[in-house]
């Protein structure tokens, strides 16, 4: 498990991390998403023992990871910006990690190499960005760690191998019980791929859920109207002990966020309603949806904490 209590980094006068606290417990995909700025990478290379920190305390199974080759033997760190030796090819690539990590397997190395269809006598150099970060990430999965940290994990990759990378991590997850944390600027990339999910503003964690909890936690339900209603409805609801959360109308069409979880939902907000609806429909939420509007429930501008995509 890592666990970081009120972590602190500082670089010269800006605060990258103001007294970030959270738990990522082990056989877990952690997702951090958050706009450009907001500390994700910082906090990956704080787990990474890159940096060091300068307030609060961060322990990877219960031991600081900062000055300490034993912990940092279970960690492989891909950063968003990749480093390769000069002139270098992947097959020379794989013999530097196979001298510097005990855990890298060759045999893995190689099935990786088919998989991903790179030629590793080619310099990495003539690569592409999305083969220099497919290299990058075939160098490290290649190590099986306990620990895998991923800064913006779909960076340059298409949509084919992006499919390639979450089956590898989710089976590494599944089989070994690793652990993997990954950050985003996206929250679409980040729904189908993550257990956990932390958004990060300003150097703080202000919101994390377990992926289903958190499209549990909403509903959203689009109603049609015979007449153009006068918006009594949220009145009506809370006096029926529904909490909406947004409600919106065009013309004759009420849209409805509640905080409430689907089962039996409709049913309620039918009997509550006078007049009736002609039509009712359940549909369901984007993750961005809910991030939205739980960080306007929360008291935040989103156009300040999630990024235009």
């Amino acid at each position: 498990m890592i666990e970081a209590i009120d972590l602190t980094k500082r670089f010269n006068d800006v605060v990258a991390l103001d007294r970030l606290s959270c738990q990522i417990p082990s056989g877990a995909i952690y997702g951090l998403v958050g706009s450009n700025g907001a500390g994700k990478s910082t906090l990956l290379r704080l787990i990474a023992g890159v940096y060091q920190p300068d307030g609060g305390t961060l322990t990877v199974d219960g031991e600081p990871i900062f000055e300490n080759p034993g912990r940092k033997a279970d960690l492989a760190f891909i950063s968003d910006e990749l480093y390769f030796l000069a002139q270098a090819n992947l097959k020379r690539m794989s013999e530097l990690y196979a001298s510097a990590f005990a855990d890298f397997s060759c045999a893995r190395f190689d099935e990786l190499v088919e998989l991903f269809q790179l030629d590793p006598k080619k310099r990495i150099g003539t690569y592409s960005k999305g083969m220099r970060r497919q290299a990058t990430l075939l160098l490290a999965l290649s190590r099986r760690p306990r620990y895998l940290l991923i800064d913006e994990i779909f960076d340059g990759l298409d949509p084919v191998m992006r499919n390639i990378v979450r089956k590898l991590i989710y089976t590494d997850v599944c089989d070994r019980q690793a652990t993997a944390i990954v950050s985003s600027h996206s929250l679409r990339e980040l729904e189908d791929t993550c257990d956990r999910l932390a958004l990060l503003y300003q150097g703080r964690i202000i919101f994390e859920s377990e992926m289903d909890d958190l499209h549990t936690g909403l509903c959203k339900l689009q109603l049609v109207f015979a007449e153009s209603p006068a918006l009594v409805v949220e009145e009506q609801l809370r006096s029926a002990g529904l909490d909406p959360v947004k409600i919106s109308q065009l013309g004759k069409i009420v849209t409805i966020i509640l905080d409430a979880p689907f089962k039996g939902v409709s049913e309620r907000v039918t009997a509550a309603l006078d007049p009736q609806p002609m039509l009712l429909e359940e549909l369901p939420l984007t993750l961005e949806e809910v991030f939205t509007y739980k960080m306007e429930a929360f008291g935040y501008h989103t156009e300040e904490v999630l990024p235009d995509e």
